[in-house]
């Protein structure tokens, strides 16, 4: 969480997260909310303090990808990934972080430039399973929302789905369906 407070935190910090965290979940103004992470981000980066940046870039990641700002938030999930690589205690989480970030890469239909990249990270990473749901099905060139489905699927008896990534497969099924079909 974004929030939790490291000892020698700087008191601007701490207000920022504070005001986030009350545009987040009191308020409802994610921009404002993202705005306030953002800028808490820079000062523990400034703090050098990366893993405190990294959570509050991972809520900036989270609702960007909700507000539909797909680039931004791949930027961010695909920036954290890195940061987390170098580290190996941290290094399994960047497989979460490039699989959000694929899956914001499939919305925005830059998947044919990415797929190789994508393929890559899944063999540094071992994200074998998100890399089968991404990679290995034709299901978005070949426009088959009922192979998509069927992929999701089987992603999801193994590890359950939560909210964000339920919301962003069902706006992958949508492309894939070309705007026109309903989401099952």
């Amino acid at each position: 969480k974004c929030g939790e407070r490291e000892p020698g935190e700087s008191e601007i910090t701490k207000h920022h997260i504070t005001i986030a965290e009350v545009y987040e979940s009191e308020l409802v103004d994610i921009e404002k909310a993202i705005a306030h992470y953002e800028q808490a981000a820079d000062y523990y980066k400034g703090e050098e303090s990366n893993s405190s940046a990294n959570k509050c870039l991972l809520k900036v990641g989270h609702y960007s990808a909700q507000l539909e700002q797909y680039q931004k938030a791949i930027e961010i999930y695909e920036q954290v990934a890195m940061n987390t690589m170098d580290n190996p205690l941290l290094k399994y989480n960047a497989k979460e972080y490039f699989f959000k970030a694929s899956l914001c890469h499939f919305i925005v239909d830059e998947l044919n430039a990415k797929v190789i990249y994508y393929s890559i990270m899944c063999v540094i990473t071992r994200m074998v399973r998100e890399c089968k749901l991404l990679c290995s099905s034709n299901a978005h060139e070949e426009q088959n929302s009922e192979a998509f489905t069927e992929a999701v699927k089987e992603f999801d008896s193994v590890s359950r789905l939560d909210q964000w990534l339920t919301t962003m497969l069902l706006r992958i099924k949508k492309t894939i369906q070309g705007d026109s079909g309903d989401l099952k």
